[in-house]
């Protein structure tokens, strides 16, 4: 009887070793929404020592921006953080004392680089992904005018606001 036992469990389990395998697939999607993004940097525009009646000062800085390929901007300046500056006027302060400058996009210091608002204009580009920037040059001038003149000695400062709209 163990015999017979045994040899019925030997077919079974050869039957086990042979079992046959099966697979499926499937697909599933990968997406993503890309957003057009922009940073801007910009660097000090100093015009240095201004000594009254020895002519205007001119200073070179520069905005640079990033923005992802193919998205167009534009770049926009406004008229700084000094009460009572405009884009058309621009001024530095040192307490309640005043200095005039402007800032212009290009060394002809002709067209007032601005926010579009009254003969300013603004720079525009188109982006070349987020590791490539796009330099403007801001040409700044600080006029030996009377008003400037009549400024009282001290350090002069003023804030201006770069936006890029994209």
């Amino acid at each position: 009887m163990r015999k017979i036992h045994a040899m019925m469990l030997i077919p079974g389990a050869m039957m086990a070793g042979a079992a046959h395998t099966a697979t499926t697939t499937t697909n599933f999607a990968v997406t993503s929404t890309l957003l057009a993004t922009c940073a801007a940097t910009a660097n000090t525009l100093a015009f240095g020592t201004y000594t009254p009646g020895a002519g205007a000062l001119t200073a070179n800085g520069t905005v640079t921006v990033k923005c992802t390929k193919n998205s167009p901007y534009t770049v926009a300046l406004n008229g700084g953080s000094t009460a009572g500056g405009t884009v058309a006027q621009r001024l530095m302060a040192s307490g309640a004392n005043t200095l005039q400058y402007n800032l212009f996009t290009s060394a002809a210091f002709t067209t007032v680089f601005g926010d579009g608002s009254g003969t300013s204009k603004t720079e525009s580009g188109t982006g070349g992904g987020m590791t490539t920037g796009t330099a403007f040059t801001v040409f700044g001038q600080l006029p030996d005018n009377a008003a400037n003149q009549l400024a009282v000695p001290g350090s002069y400062t003023d804030t201006v606001t770069v936006t890029v709209t994209y």
